[in-house]
């Protein structure tokens, strides 16, 4: 018999049945809803709703559930349709009576809404701990290569020199980004929906602010309607695990492409690529193609809720059902992908012989030719326009701007002096490109320091 089967003079279809009920995935909530359920009991008893002997009953009845259900000797039956169904009859089965007064001053709509709030609040820090790693990786890695030129890239085309390092930390950037997005997340989201009941609040004299303390909440959430009906907060991370999943997944094309043969600036530990069933010579990027891929499934996750919430009136509607399986889904996946992608990071071969033979073509340090002239006087547009001249006559004598000799530059200008090989050095242009946020040694080493101080700082809360 259903807990809700008073009203209804016939037992709900079979397929009814297998549509309605959500045990299958929601079980993954048992903790949070046990924990929900002990301060829910022990606020009921505080409050005189509830006698002393039926919370100590209570408790004492879900603690052991939660070891049993550790202990994998719990079988969850769909006839319960969810998590909160399924323990409160175990736990009316274990104490009786006692049971049955758990859900005094409650409904499952601001149960289920605890519980996935719980959820989330508690995955958070997984996934941020993950993205610290991957920082570290990314530090180290940029440490040994400060002075590692290679080209840096617009429209795939090469267009100036940069280090290894520089290109590493403007990931490190971005997951810094990543963490605090999920840090804010994390502070919104910090609110009990506990004492809401099924919409309208409950005629009880319940202390809602006890709830949420026990609980670790910042306070209750300040209206009911809301606290059952919010799912901003799944949807908000869900947003932040998309954006994340795109920036590991740029990462990975770039990846993808330096293993190439075309490139191979970079080699995969064996650990971390695959062959193939029928060509002996290949590598593959199997990681980064995957964590590719992976992106358009967390970005499908949250097209799934927010079409899903769309168009839901106020409050709880059984559409909200649908919230949990594509929320566990991308933090099932985030979770894999991170840790992964940093190992294959930390453990791959970088080939700075191959990244300084593709910055010495392409005429990468073109604009410091033409900066060059600007220093000795001329506008920079018309430095701009000598330097294409000289680019266009190298391309079609294939020469690069540092094989033109004196004469042959002067013939353009008059201002080129033989401290033009210095400037058009590859190794100096990218050491006097000092700007703040630059890819001199002295700034990448400040941009590693200010992640190291980022990973520090979160480490000591």
């Amino acid at each position: 018999m259903k807990l809700w089967s008073g009203r209804f003079a016939k037992d709900t279809d079979a397929l009814v049945n297998e549509l309605n009920a959500s045990i299958s995935f929601d079980q993954r909530l048992y903790r949070e809803d046990i924990q929900g359920s002990l301060a829910h009991a022990k606020m009921l008893g505080d409050c005189g709703i509830i006698s002393p002997e039926d919370v100590s009953a209570i408790t004492e009845g879900l603690c052991g559930i939660l070891r049993d259900i550790e202990a994998g000797s719990v079988e969850f039956t769909a006839d319960n349709e969810d998590i909160h169904m399924n323990i409160e009859a175990l736990l009316t089965a274990r104490i009786g009576d006692a049971g049955k007064r758990l859900h005094t001053a409650r409904s499952r709509n601001d149960q289920v809404a605890l519980d996935f709030r719980m959820y989330v609040r508690g995955e958070i820090p997984v996934i941020i701990g993950q993205l610290l790693e991957l920082e570290r990786v990314l530090c180290r890695q940029a440490g040994q290569y400060q002075n590692a030129v290679m080209p840096g890239y617009t429209h795939l085309q090469r267009a100036q020199p940069i280090s290894f390092a520089q290109h590493l930390m403007a990931y490190a950037q971005m997951f810094a980004r990543d963490v605090t997005r999920l840090e804010d997340c994390a502070k919104r989201l910090n609110q009990c929906p506990l004492g809401s009941g099924a919409l309208a609040g409950t005629t009880y004299p319940i202390n809602r602010a006890q709830t949420a303390a026990g609980l670790g909440f910042d306070g209750p959430m300040s209206n009911s309607l809301d606290g059952v009906s919010d799912r901003d907060y799944a949807l908000e991370l869900l947003s932040d695990l998309s954006i994340l999943m795109m920036h590991l997944s740029r990462f990975a094309e770039e990846v993808i492409l330096w293993c190439s043969w075309e490139f191979k600036f970079i080699e995969l530990d064996d650990a971390y690529a695959t062959g193939s069933s029928i060509m002996p010579q290949k590598k593959n990027p199997d990681v980064a193609e995957l964590v590719r891929g992976k992106t358009g499934r967390v970005y499908g996750d949250l097209m799934s809720l927010l079409t899903v919430m769309k168009g839901l009136p106020l409050a709880y509607n059984k559409d909200m059902q649908e919230d949990k399986e594509p929320v566990f889904d991308a933090l099932d996946t985030v979770e894999m992908c991170i840790p992964v992608f940093a190992a294959m990071l930390d453990t791959m071969t970088v080939r700075t012989d191959n990244m300084r033979q593709a910055a010495g073509r392409g005429f990468i340090n073109a604009t410091d030719c033409a900066d060059y002239l600007t220093k000795k006087g001329m506008p920079f547009r018309d430095a701009y326009t000598v330097t294409g001249r000289l680019v266009a006559d190298c391309t079609a004598r294939g020469k690069t701007l540092e094989e033109l000799t004196i004469e042959e530059l002067r013939e353009v200008s008059d201002l080129f002096g033989e401290d033009v090989y210095e400037a058009l050095k590859l190794e100096n242009c990218m050491a006097l490109r000092g700007s703040f946020g630059g890819p001199a040694v002295r700034e990448t080493a400040r941009q590693i320091e200010e992640i190291e101080r980022f990973i520090k700082e979160r480490e000591n809360l």
